[in-house]
């Protein structure tokens, strides 16, 4: 496959420039209050584009869910950004779980699916290696960005609000074998086996002693049905992305025990992913896309568009939800349920802290991971299937183009990582990360 970055894109000076004027607004380090970032209301006019760097293609189709880590691709729809880059016909489509998701990513657009999406991390790994697709066809993804981290959270029902749980899960084992004992089954929901929710809850669970595979049920749910479920009773636990754990303590319905930026802070999230062959056939548009989504999540990161971004984002068409579900804690004041963080840091972000870099060292963690609780075999090479999947060199190209080259970090891995139990992950050595856990599949 063709690397973009041995191809040259040179954008006229007047998008650069322009660009740069806006990034300066919101990039990382900027203050919160900072107001120059590109608010303007109305859509962004097309910015012209230098002719051997038009877009293949004017279109392109992105699946998205009801979360608030979508927003990225929501703002570069609704303020014009993916027409700023020579792309006015990108559609974003609602996906109703991400197992659909899934299967439209397999048809392509070419088959009634979708070109690419919004998705956890692990979701194109899996799909490239083979392991969640029809047949087990393998299905090469590539991921162009990650577009947050933070922001999802684990939550209890009401009838364990007494323990008032945080970071450490060990009171809940008695109480699980309690309620098993008499119910027959524990269901802790996630939203994909091996994606992210899956991780977080299995990693938590197991920190304090409770076996995801032994002592509960782990049962899938998509995202937008997570609050319907908690409020029949149909599990004790789950794990998702805001503002459905917002919601589900502004309806009484349940607590938050940890917000996942307490888990791992800054912990990478979703990724924006297209399919492999559509950006070989496609390298400009591809690029395109990047820049439109990345100048998206500076705009989301600038704490003076919090409101309207949630205010677009609210909508019918998009998350249809309450603003007031989704507001607050994008703005890092976390009302739990049994307790309050307020102007938190571990609030959702799009941008600010290389949240949109795609580090590899990140992706190898979730390789880890899955490893572990065996969706990927042991031997699997994650070297090569991470080469193959995480294109930070397209993100490079983006970032230089819209004048924000000071974005790009100095290395592929953010280096080692630290867990809320101590635990940590060096991607030099994930053999010995895997090896000092206690439970495992491997």
């Amino acid at each position: 496959m063709s690397r973009l970055s041995r191809r040259k894109f040179i954008f006229t000076a007047g998008v650069t420039a322009g660009a740069t004027i806006l990034a300066n607004g919101c990039s990382g380090g900027s203050s919160p209050s900072d107001t120059s970032s590109p608010a303007a209301s109305a859509p962004a006019s097309p910015a012209p584009v230098a002719a051997a760097d038009t877009p293949e293609v004017t279109t392109a189709k992105l699946g998205f869910i009801a979360l608030t880590d979508s927003a990225p691709l929501i703002i570069a729809k609704e303020k014009g950004l993916f027409a700023k880059y020579g792309m006015p016909d990108v559609e974003v489509l609602k996906q109703a779980s991400w197992a659909v998701t899934r299967d439209n990513l397999e048809l392509g657009s070419a088959g009634g699916g979708i070109d690419g999406a919004h998705i956890l991390t692990p979701m194109p790994y899996l799909m490239s290696a083979g392991t969640i697709t029809k047949g087990n066809q393998k299905v090469p993804m590539n991921i162009l960005a990650r577009l947050n981290v933070n922001g999802q959270g684990i939550c209890l029902a009401n009838t364990y609000k007494d323990l008032k749980i945080s970071t450490d899960s060990a009171p809940l084992k008695e109480a699980f074998a309690k309620a098993k004992s008499e119910k027959g089954e524990i269901k802790a929901a996630v939203t994909f086996p091996g994606g992210t929710h899956d991780l977080w809850m299995r990693y938590w669970l197991a920190a304090g002693g409770i076996d995801p595979d032994k002592d509960i049920s782990t049962i899938v749910v998509p995202p937008p049905q997570m609050v319907a479920n908690i409020k029949v009773n149909n599990m004790e636990a789950f794990c998702v992305g805001e503002p459905w754990p917002a919601q589900t303590v502004n309806q009484d319905l349940g607590y938050t025990a940890i917000t996942t930026g307490e888990f791992w802070a800054d912990h990478p999230e979703k990724s924006l992913t297209m399919r492999a062959d559509w950006v070989e056939q496609h390298p400009n548009a591809a690029k395109a896309i990047l820049m439109a989504v990345q100048e998206a999540q500076m705009w989301c990161d600038d704490m003076a568009n919090k409101e309207e971004m949630c205010r677009i984002i609210s909508g019918r068409e998009w998350l249809k939800v309450p603003v007031e579900d989704i507001l607050e804690r994008a703005k890092g004041n976390f009302d739990m349920g049994v307790r309050q963080l307020e102007n938190s840091p571990l609030l959702m972000k799009f941008w600010n802290d290389a949240a949109s870099y795609p580090f590899k060292s990140h992706d190898l963690w979730f390789l880890t991971e899955d490893i572990r609780w065996g969706y990927l075999p042991a031997d699997t090479d994650t070297k090569a299937l991470i080469d193959a999947v995480n294109r930070e060199d397209l993100w490079r190209e983006a970032a230089k183009a819209i004048g924000q080259e000071a974005a790009i970090p100095a290395s592929t891995s953010r280096g080692v990582e630290t867990f809320f139990d101590g635990v940590k992950f060096d991607p030099e050595n994930p053999s010995a990360y895997l090896n000092g856990l206690k439970l495992k599949k491997v």
